[in-house]
């Protein structure tokens, strides 16, 4: 297969914080005549906006950068470019090969290490990737996310999680409901639910997330049903098993409190 990706240009990214990193990268791609570097990118906003406009087929890709890390760049990106991450930090791999990098480049490298991590990229061009919510769920759970981004246009919305109110679901979207504007997320509720920290966002009903400090009571609403009043207004909808689990969340994070009246 390498052959057969080799008959024609490559296009590849190189999207490192780093002047000098991105000039060693530079400086191995000039060896291989079937690449060209069509975008070198400092941050991650950059990096969203480049992929967009050039449509590399290789991305070397940084993992701590300014304004987005690595990660949350793969979450903006539509799939289609083959990641080849490349770090100083050892602690990511298994994440990275859970959001489905061809490979792992520890700073500093050798131009043999390099020449096999680029054979690894030949061979995986021409397959697809899994979908954009793979980077979103390549998390464990000790290391949530404090923030999240979403893409709108050629802009990128980045919302702390402490401003996030409730998440509702639109079929394979969400909607990101914070201090009184709703974002578009193209992500199942359940993959972003599997990425929040549970102590601080229950899911009260299959269609809803809502952050516990945003609960201000719960009340009955017709036969056996009932709904989550928000600090902001909001009304929410509350399973059976949505109002036992915000019951023991509540417990656990606040104290026993009623919150039905």
């Amino acid at each position: 297969m390498a052959e057969a990706v080799s008959s024609h240009t490559l296009r590849a990214a190189i999207i490192d914080d780093e002047p000098l990193a991105r000039g060693f990268l530079r400086e191995m791609l000039q060896a291989h005549p079937d690449i060209e570097i069509i975008a070198e990118c400092a941050n991650g906003f950059e990096a969203v906006k480049a992929i967009d406009e050039t449509s590399p087929d290789i991305l070397f890709l940084d993992v701590q950068m300014p304004k987005l890390d690595g990660f949350e760049v793969l979450e903006l990106i539509d799939p289609g470019p083959v990641v080849v991450f490349v770090t100083a930090y050892d602690q990511y791999a298994t994440r990275a090969f859970d959001a489905h990098a061809v490979d792992y480049l520890l700073k500093p490298f050798s131009a043999d290490r390099f020449e096999r991590a680029l054979e690894r990229a030949r061979s995986r061009l021409g397959e697809r990737r899994l979908p954009m919510e793979a980077a979103a769920e390549a998390r464990n759970p000790a290391d949530r996310p404090e923030r999240i981004v979403v893409k709108d246009g050629t802009r990128v919305h980045v919302i702390p999680l402490e401003k996030l109110d409730y998440v509702q679901a639109q079929d394979d979207y969400v909607a990101l409901h914070s201090g009184g504007k709703s974002y578009l997320k193209q992500q199942p509720i359940a993959s972003l639910e599997a990425a929040l920290d549970p102590a601080r966002f229950v899911r009260i009903h299959r269609s809803a997330i809502v952050n516990l400090e945003r609960v201000e009571r719960i009340e009955p609403y017709g036969k056996d049903s009932r709904i989550a009043i928000l600090s902001g207004g909001a009304r929410l909808p509350v399973s059976r098993s949505g109002y036992v689990r915000l019951l023991d969340a509540m417990g656990d994070s606040q104290g026993k409190r009623n919150t039905t009246r």
